[in-house]
């Protein structure tokens, strides 16, 4: 029970994790790798803010490698946490949101549609400065209204 309870703390905290990082680090001092991400069409498949990706995951490796020393620890299940909001950051951000997997096209769910709505809202700012709506799964009411 105190593995789950781990797991989803990290995973709800996860969130505002995300929310800062998105506003200070990502459209602070690593605004160059985030920059064309928020430019209206890609010239790659891949982009430079891709490079997150593979900055996140670090600290879920390196829990995950430290968690199964001399058996499954604490630290395991922080890693997990980290990583479960990792998947479901990729599958709202990357697949729902931004399509770059052609999937969940057609949603009608409220909630789903306020991601989209709140997100719209972020990328209307192309550039580092004045934006909104930093964080990823919780979505202001406002945006909840059909």
């Amino acid at each position: 029970m105190i593995s789950f309870l781990i797991t989803l703390a990290v995973f709800l905290f996860m969130e505002c994790v995300t929310w800062l990082t998105h506003k200070f680090v990502m459209h602070g001092f690593m605004w160059y790798f985030h920059e064309d991400h928020h430019q209206p069409k890609y010239a790659n498949i891949f982009e430079r803010n891709d490079v997150f990706f593979i900055i996140f995951a670090i600290p879920s490796i390196l829990l995950f490698y430290f968690g199964v020393e001399g058996g499954i620890n604490y630290l395991f299940f922080i890693g997990l946490g980290i990583t479960i909001y990792g998947f479901c950051y990729f599958m709202i951000h990357d697949v729902l949101i931004h399509q770059r997997f052609k999937w969940f096209k057609n949603t009608k769910n409220p909630y789903l549609i306020g991601l989209r709505k709140a997100h719209k809202v972020h990328h209307k700012h192309l550039g580092k400065e004045k934006g909104e709506c930093f964080g990823m799964l919780f979505v202001p009411f406002k945006y909840w209204k059909i």
